[in-house]
């Protein structure tokens, strides 16, 4: 068998390793969306993960008939199939999901098909047991649960693209088949593999990156604890190197990014099989994009897909709304606006937290249109019905254990309805309007920030962004979320919560985005070292020194796990610093301070400027020194907000009925606009009380809301949502 990739394949001298090539993500494939089957009009995906290998053949039927009632049309087969597909290496079985695509097909169900390679069968892992990854320990990681298989290895890339070719083949001219599901959630389970086939796939990375070993040298600051290396086969994957001892930061980050990659190979290796045999279909492959992590570079990714997908499962608690609605915005950015598809989410409770909690009443069908009000233009969970056995048996699914006599399947069947309904209204394909403010995320500065010797290691990157979105809710703005690379610098204004790394281009880009008018947040640990992880020298933030008007000589870590140490720090506006302070040492004549610290003496940070704004150029540039959580950013930000005329002034007024007050504060507002110029206003109730919206438009959805036409007002109940047409 031969393997391929998008670039070129390469085998090191013994011919016994694939290399992988490295694309630089430059040039972004067409968005092509899967069309529906033939005769049916375009709607609103709406499905789910379907298993029927899991169940005897009396209950498929039974499963067409409740996804009809549902509105189900679309549903993803054959993702952890492998072993059922090819029992044995030579023997194949596809009689099985024939009769299901079959019987999907005839009841109108369209099939995004997966390449079935996310995990290997047990007969390949003992065949060839070289194709199990080996942790940093060196130690086998054996097959038991998924994603049992190295990314470098070639024996493993040699069976999945025979598994896609056969796929492809047989599979080409159905009519059902409307899209392919490449793999799995790539790196859930298998990101970081440490073997041998790692270490020359990293090898080979790093000569195409840096071409000679003095080059590698130089960014990894090798000469720090005698680590220079002379040749590129003394490169080691980041293998344990003992308790307490810290790892070069610098090859680190640079492993993290090559894993990306290697990923990314292996993804395009079998998207090119597929797309050469099935060219008329769309292909995809479900990203994980959360508030929370980060593991492979998604919006790299995105550049590979033909429309990207998401899996993202909610955050319990007081965030769980804010959080999703910031993941989807993530996503749309990453898609650069074009209609994306909500993969993977739950019904209520997943299976692999310590606590696994269930939603609330309403937030079934709230969450969904919170996804749909981001972009989303498919609707899908994991999984249809319900697992009676496995590691999975206790997660959520539109079929419950308790079966169509369900609370859960009633609020599935409303959700389909409601889908329906905006697909009639003409939202399908419509685009997220544009914010006022982007937030900036980035995934390598939160890598290098999971970094063990950091001044604090209390600060987690992904916090900060999150912190942000909600703080702006709060103060009754909906941003968008942008990836680094994304356009940012064409919104009125833009946050860079702790973007850490900074290359001269990035912050050239920063320069000319504010001496042209443009208002732009910086936060704490942003600017401060290259993309090599080399720190700007003379003063913190090196990168933007200028932009921002401030210059930082220390940094001021807050914390409690020694007896005496400041575990916050007050300012002068009311709100309070943990975790992370600047000691800002200097602030340029044309820099404004907006908030100090309240200190004692001795500490030195008496006095300290914590908020600043500095005029240059055209434009401002704002520095918040510390973190101070979503309700402090609200509450210092929010004069900025009306300064910079960011305030949104249409805003939706919202009464909490138990406090009786004015809180714009208490309501999402999204905005979808087609390109009929039809404009969709979603509505999100982001409390537990109830609130009291006025009515700009006709209503086309609503749940758990009480409209009261009289005074063309609506009562959002918690987990509220409505849905208005413009």
């Amino acid at each position: 068998m031969t393997t391929g990739t998008a670039d070129a394949t390469h085998t090191d001298m013994e011919g016994t390793h694939t290399i992988m090539s490295i694309t630089n993500g430059t040039r972004r494939r067409p968005h092509r969306w899967p069309q529906p089957l033939a005769g049916l009009r375009p709607g609103i995906w709406y499905g789910g993960d379907y298993n029927p290998e899991q169940w005897p053949e009396s209950v498929w039927d039974d499963d067409i008939r409740l996804m009809r009632e549902a509105g189900v049309n679309l549903v993803s087969v054959g993702i952890f199939s492998w072993a059922r597909l090819q029992p044995a290496p030579d023997r194949w079985d596809f009689d099985w999901l024939d009769t299901v695509i079959a019987k999907l097909g005839a009841a109108g169900i369209a099939v995004d098909l997966a390449s079935a390679t996310a995990s290997p069968p047990p007969w390949l892992t003992q065949l060839h047991p070289e194709i199990l990854p080996r942790d940093a320990r060196g130690d086998v990681v054996w097959p038991g649960a998924r994603q049992h298989w190295r990314p470098t290895s070639p024996v493993f890339r040699e069976y999945a693209l025979e598994m896609c070719r056969r796929m492809a083949e047989h599979y080409k001219d159905s009519p059902t088949v409307v899209a392919w599901h490449v793999s799995n959630e790539y790196g859930c389970h298998n990101l970081y593999d440490y073997s041998d086939d790692a270490m020359q796939a990293f090898q080979q990375w790093a000569r195409r990156k840096y071409r000679t070993i003095d080059a590698v040298n130089e960014a990894w600051g090798t000469d720090f604890w005698a680590q220079r290396m002379t040749d590129f086969d003394q490169i080691l994957p980041p293998r344990f190197i003992g308790e307490g001892n810290f790892m070069n930061p610098t090859k680190l980050l640079d492993f993290k990014r090559f894993s990306s990659d290697a990923l990314k190979d292996i993804f395009i290796a079998e998207r090119d099989e597929l797309a050469r045999i099935t060219p008329d279909k769309p292909l995809t492959t479900n990203f994980m994009v959360s508030g929370t992590t980060a593991i492979v570079d998604y919006d790299d990714w995105g550049h590979e897909v033909d429309f990207v997908s998401n899996d993202h499962y909610f955050t319990p608690g007081a965030r769980h709304l804010d959080e999703l609605a910031y993941s989807a915005s993530l996503c749309d950015g990453i898609s650069r606006k074009d209609p994306w598809f909500l993969m993977e989410h739950s019904t209520s409770a997943v299976n692999w937290r310590q606590i696994n909690y269930r939603k609330y009443p309403g937030e079934l069908v709230r969450d969904s249109l919170a996804h749909v009000a981001m972009g989303a233009d498919a609707v899908c969970y994991f999984q249809w019905r319900q697992s009676s056995a496995g590691a999975e048996k206790f997660h959520s699914s539109m079929v419950p254990h308790a079966g169509e006599d369900s609370q859960v399947f009633r609020d599935v069947c409303e959700l389909g309805a409601d889908l329906g309904k905006l697909t009639s209204a003409g939202l399908l394909g419509a685009r997220v309007e544009q914010a006022k403010v982007a937030v900036v995320f980035d995934a390598q500065s939160k890598w290098a920030l999971e970094h063990t010797a950091t001044p604090t290691q209390a600060l987690q990157n992904w916090t900060e962004p999150l912190d942000w979105f909600s703080a702006l809710l709060d103060d009754g703005v909906t941003a968008d979320v942008v990836p680094v690379a994304g356009p940012w610098d064409t919104y009125e204004a833009v946050v860079l919560p702790t973007v850490y790394l900074m290359g001269e281009a990035m912050a050239d880009r920063v320069r000319q985005y504010v001496r042209n008018g443009g208002k732009v947040f910086v936060t704490y640990a942003s600017g401060i070292s290259d993309d090599s992880d080399h720190i700007w020298l003379g003063g913190y933030p090196g990168a933007i020194r200028d932009v921002v008007g401030i210059r930082i000589e220390e940094f001021n870590p807050l914390g409690s796990d020694f007896d005496g140490v400041d575990a916050t720090l007050d300012l002068d506006n009311g709100t309070v610093a943990h975790d992370w302070a600047d000691a800002v040492s200097s602030v340029d004549d044309s820099c404004e301070v907006v908030a100090r610290y309240e200190a004692a003496e001795d500490t030195g940070m008496k006095g300290v400027p914590a908020v600043t704004v500095n005029a240059f150029g055209n434009g401002y540039a704002v520095y918040v020194g510390c973190k101070l959580g979503q309700k402090g950013i609200a509450t210092s930000v929010a004069p900025l907000l009306d300064r910079f005329g960011l305030s949104d002034a249409s805003a939706e007024k919202a009464t909490g009925s138990s406090a009786g007050a004015e809180r714009s504060s208490a309501i999402m507002k999204v905005v979808r606009v087609a390109e009929s110029g039809q404009r969709f206003t979603f509505l999100f109730n982001r409390t537990r009380e109830e609130v009291r919206v006025n009515l700009a438009g006709t209503p086309v959805v609503e749940s758990f809301a009480t409209i009261d036409e009289q005074n063309h007002s609506a009562v959002l109940k918690p987990a509220g949502v409505i849905v208005l047409q413009s």
